[in-house]
């Protein structure tokens, strides 16, 4: 039973986008969405409060993913080096799930109201980041510093690599690791 609700949610997430990018996220109804699914619209609300939820399922996977490694990080190097670590936990979801980010990154970058639950989910992750190096004893202010460093290095990791595919997205987050240490020994 579990693995048929995830086909459905699945369809919905492909038809959705599907539709959002043929005919504009604004333009695009739930029952729509439902239909192209091949579902009822009942069963599409069953699975997301609304349509643009559709779009942001992933979060709730992916900040579980993220808190869970860094509860399993190192902790001798620091804050920093501890969220690199869970980033690269998630890396292998990510670079799994390219063909849905992709065409994913471009709708909610052109579409006002997908850019802005889009920094809402991100500003939850780091609030998720943040207590859970709190758990890890790292001070608030530093706990709160570091997630919102961390988080900013993550996404802009991200988007590059989905921008420009050449580089895997591990070697792109090293690279941002490596910048970002830089940047603070810097004169």
């Amino acid at each position: 039973m579990a693995r048929l609700q995830d086909d459905v949610r699945g369809r919905l997430q492909r038809a959705a986008l599907d539709l959002f990018r043929a005919q504009g996220f604004e333009r695009t109804t739930a029952a729509e969405i439902a239909a192209e699914a091949g579902v009822t619209e009942r069963t599409f609300f069953r699975h997301f409060a609304d349509k643009r939820e559709v779009l942001f399922d992933g979060e709730t996977v992916l900040r579980d993913a993220l808190t869970a490694a860094l509860a399993d990080a190192p902790d001798a190097e620091g804050p920093m080096a501890m969220l690199f670590h869970a980033f690269d936990a998630v890396t292998p979801v990510l670079e799994a799930n390219r063909p849905f980010s992709e065409p994913w990154h471009q709708l909610v970058s052109t579409t006002p109201a997908l850019h802005e639950r889009s920094l809402a989910k991100t500003a939850a992750l780091t609030d998720a980041l943040t207590m859970s190096l709190q758990a890890r004893g790292v001070p608030e202010h530093r706990a709160a510093l570091a997630a919102r460093a961390g988080m900013a290095s993550f996404v802009y990791a991200t988007l590059a690599w989905l921008e420009d595919p050449k580089l895997p997205l591990a070697e792109r987050l090293d690279l941002v690791q490596r910048e970002l240490e830089a940047l603070l020994r810097a004169d």
